[in-house]
């Protein structure tokens, strides 16, 4: 359990005023003023330290590696994120759980890589009449929330869930949260200005007359306003955090905030838009909506607008965590969900009209969203917690979405579940500076795009793609330490280590009947 460091004050140290002493010079009472000020403010201290910490948990939807200033991004602006990484730490090898939405989820609130996850890649539920949701997760397993809890914490979840329906064992509500307010569903969230939002376990409508997140203009202006409505769901979704974090301020809670920014489609405030240069979207012009989502007229603009959008909201947080005194006793994680939005049919323009390539959103690293190439899977981390996290400092210490379930539950001096598979490590030594081993490699087995498996063991990282198409690929084998952009492949030259990252790979993974990888299945355990 985690210990914390409070000070401790003693009679001693309070100054005695005898009645012998009836006049006291002015230097001595304000002397006097001066200790017993001090002396409250330790206590105050105290009491806070004393305390669980608070744990703000935000994640942004499709944020690529090199998306903020802190991380190299020199045209959008970031200043709230970039002030959040000068007051805490930046990791440099941080990885999600899987190289899409909903899997990645599952992998963070469960604690499971996706060699033994219940989510292997993104599936829809079936269930509801208009956005059925994601598969859901199950009853049997046990979430971070359930067990922050059950521990006495307030849990709030705002934003995009994406691990099951309302109905279903899957929803936040049956999964440890308190409050959950935004999309429950990923479909439901390709729009900003959508019909109704998940309030709990019940629907309410937003807008009288909500935007669809997929449109084309072929032909014709192209105009933003065209596709706004009333109320744009970030606001209504921040407001809500920001109520719970206001109502909770006095007890220990967990905000997660799954933000959906910058995911398509492009629908940010035009007063963003406004501030970047109209130069940027002279060369290729409109986005019509050719590779899916809705049309905008700047989406060089629009893109990073988004995340300006996000950096504002993430800035509110912080803002209240500041007016009510929560600073001290709070950590804040930042990252991304999975890597930055992939091209498509129309080259200029990535999904959705994303400005990916313009912007260098991987910072240099190979591939995109849906890939466990690097650009994919490794993202921005950013934590802060003042008396352990020293300010301005980066750490290259390979960790991943695995790893939050235990470093929160030492965070917050709770016990793990003890009938359930936990695939990562604490974090907790590694953000006070201290040198952390990892007794495993970190592991993806993820069902989509084509079926894809990936092993990070030190600097080594094996990848096999296609394996769920007809003509499975060979292992590839890179060194990270000398080739972050994974452009000279070594399998041949040690099948080696190759051979020894697939058999950890093996026997480390579970079969999942609901995502199934028959190249492997008939051999795990072995």
């Amino acid at each position: 359990m985690l210990q914390f460091l409070v000070p401790v004050i003693t009679r001693d140290e309070f100054p005695v005023c005898q009645k012998e002493q009836a006049r006291l010079p002015i230097g001595a009472v304000v002397l006097l003023v001066f200790f017993l000020v001090q002396a409250m403010s330790g206590l105050t201290q105290q009491t806070e330290a004393a305390s669980p910490p608070n744990i703000v948990f935000i994640l942004a939807d499709d944020l690529g590696y090199g998306e903020l200033g802190c991380y190299g991004q020199e045209k959008i602006k970031t200043p709230n994120i970039d002030r959040l990484a000068s007051q805490g730490v930046r990791f440099l090898d941080h990885y999600t759980g899987a190289p899409v939405c909903a899997p990645a989820r599952c992998t963070l609130m469960t604690g499971q890589h996706l060699g033994h996850a219940e989510i292997r890649t993104n599936r829809d539920s079936g269930n509801g009449r208009v956005f059925p949701g994601q598969y859901p997760i199950s009853d049997e397993i046990v979430t971070i929330a359930e067990v922050l809890q059950k521990a006495g914490y307030a849990t709030g979840a705002f934003g995009k869930w994406g691990l099951g329906p309302s109905n279903t064992t899957g929803s936040p509500i049956k999964q440890g949260f308190d409050r959950f307010y935004g999309y429950n569903g990923q479909r439901n969230a390709h729009s900003y200005y959508p019909l109704f939002l998940d309030s709990n376990e019940r629907e309410v409508r937003i807008n009288k007359y909500p935007i669809p997140g997929h449109d084309t203009k072929p032909e014709g202006p192209v105009l933003a306003g065209d596709y706004r409505s009333a109320n744009y769901a970030p606001d209504l979704i921040l407001r809500e955090a920001v109520k719970f974090l206001d109502q909770n301020k006095n007890k220990p809670f967990f905000l997660y905030l799954p933000f959906v920014e910058p995911h398509v489609a492009m629908q940010p405030p035009q007063e963003w838009i406004d501030r970047y240069p109209a130069e940027w979207d002279e060369e290729n012009g409109p986005y019509r909506g050719e590779n899916g989502y809705l049309p905008h007229p700047r989406p060089r603009a629009g893109y990073a607008a988004m995340i300006s959008d996000l950096d504002e909201h993430v800035g509110t947080i912080l803002g209240r965590l500041e007016k009510h005194g929560l600073v001290n006793n709070t950590l804040v994680v930042f990252t991304s969900d999975n890597g930055p939005t992939h091209g498509a049919r129309n080259p200029k323009f990535h999904v959705g009209g994303a400005a990916c390539t313009f912007f260098q959103s991987t910072g240099g690293l190979k591939g995109f969203k849906g890939s466990a190439d690097e650009g994919g899977i490794r993202i921005p981390c950013i934590v802060r917690w003042p008396g352990y996290v020293h300010p301005g400092t980066t750490n290259d210490y390979p960790s991943y979405f695995p790893d939050w379930f235990p470093t929160l539950a030492e965070v917050a001096g709770v016990a793990l579940p003890k009938d359930q598979i936990l695939d990562g490590v604490s974090l907790v030594s590694l953000l006070e500076g201290q040198p952390k081993e990892r007794s495993k490699p970190l592991i993806w087995n993820f069902n989509g795009y084509g079926g894809i498996v990936a092993v990070r063991d030190g600097k080594w990282k094996a990848i096999r793609k296609d394996l769920l198409r007809k003509k499975p690929k060979d292992w590839e084998l890179y060194d990270l330490s000398a080739d972050r952009a994974e452009s000279t492949d070594l399998a041949k030259r040690h099948p080696e280590i190759v051979a020894r990252l697939e058999q950890a790979f093996l026997q480390d993974r579970t079969v999942e009947p609901d995502f199934p990888m028959p190249i492997y299945d008939e051999q795990t355990g072995l």
